[in-house]
């Protein structure tokens, strides 16, 4: 079947999915991201939407072999904000123009569900924002108590589709569990993302396809596709780095595939390439997830190393998106940005 044929297909199988991830002409690779980007804009417009993100505490509880924030790695200073800290960070945030808040973290288990709920509460009573919780598995009570405290979505990656490789990346986890979860949260009204990561060691082609298959039978609402960046103090430190034209392919496939969901050129894509994101958002991208964590606790959610803009002041960066996003002939989106999904328009 030609290409021009392929890309024109309504719902793509995983072999159709595989050859356009396989794509090696330039031409053709070049018609590719051209589909992407008008799927883009009839489903998603020309906004680009930012996520403001406080990373609260780098503690994790989990081994993960790819994370810099796994427990075992014994060289890293750990911190936890305070609530104060967070809620002047949502502040400052919210005077930047940026309508949805992500409060992540490591599985820290020693952050409990009431402080949490708290943090919510204090944020939704004073500042007309959405709040993206990404907090790794935590109990099915703990997701309904923040729901019911104002939470509206929460981002949890499942990073692999291929239940044998997910495993050996969680030491021996149950992907199944993972989805579990997922599934749970969209039952109960949260907003759902969920994404792979494209370049993990042992990983192929079809593992790719598997994942954005997945991510479709999900009926994620953000799907975040990313690049592998080797951490140092992890048993994956030594690893080949993500391909660049391999992520962008993953992410113009993946706007084929799921059309109406959000999809962000994300902090890593930029981390290996100066300009990753840009490439991102011509690619079917629509978010940019800008970091406003403060110092002195920034440069320590390392879940990978040489983080971009990890040393920028926030309103910098902030200015710097905003002239990237309008260069590109795009607006910055001034809504919350919530779910494209008809169910939620």
């Amino acid at each position: 079947m030609k290409l021009t044929e392929l890309l024109n297909i309504e719902n793509l199988n995983k072999q159709g999915i595989i050859h356009l991830l396989s794509l090696r002409d330039e031409f053709e690779t070049k018609l590719l991201f051209a589909k992407a980007d008008k799927v883009r804009k009839k489903y998603c417009g020309d906004e680009v939407h930012l996520r403001g993100i406080i990373e609260f505490s780098n503690h994790c509880d989990q081994h993960c072999l790819y994370c810099g924030l796994r427990l075992h790695n014994k060289n890293l200073p750990r911190y936890r904000m305070s609530k104060d800290e967070i809620l002047n960070t949502a502040r400052f945030i919210y005077k930047a123009g940026i309508r949805t808040i992500v409060l992540q973290s490591g599985e820290d288990s020693l952050y409990d569900c009431s402080e949490i709920e708290s943090i919510i509460k204090e944020i939704k009573n004073e500042l007309n924002v959405a709040i993206t919780l990404s907090l790794g598995e935590r109990s099915f009570e703990e997701y309904k108590i923040w729901k019911d405290a104002g939470a509206d979505r929460y981002l949890l990656k499942h990073e692999t589709a291929n239940p044998k490789l997910y495993s050996i990346y969680h030491q021996g986890d149950d992907l199944e569990n993972r989805l579990v979860h997922l599934r749970y949260l969209k039952s109960i009204g949260y907003q759902i993302g969920s994404g792979n990561i494209i370049g993990l060691p042992k990983q192929t082609l079809e593992d790719i396809a598997d994942d954005l298959m997945l991510l479709k039978k999900l009926d994620v609402d953000m799907a975040s596709i990313s690049p592998f960046i080797p951490s140092p103090q992890t048993p994956y430190g030594n690893e080949t780095k993500a391909n660049v034209d391999l992520t962008l392919k993953g992410m113009a496939t993946a706007r084929i595939v799921l059309k109406d969901v959000h999809i962000p050129a994300t902090t890593a894509l930029g981390t290996l390439d100066e300009i990753g994101r840009e490439k991102g958002l011509k690619v079917g991208a629509n978010i940019i997830m800008p970091n406003y964590t403060p110092n002195p606790y920034r440069q320590n959610y390392q879940i990978y190393p040489d983080k971009k803009c990890i040393s920028d002041d926030p309103l910098a960066c902030g200015s710097c998106l905003t002239l990237m996003i309008e260069l590109l002939g795009r607006q910055v989106g001034k809504t919350k940005g919530h779910s494209l999904k008809k169910v939620l328009a």
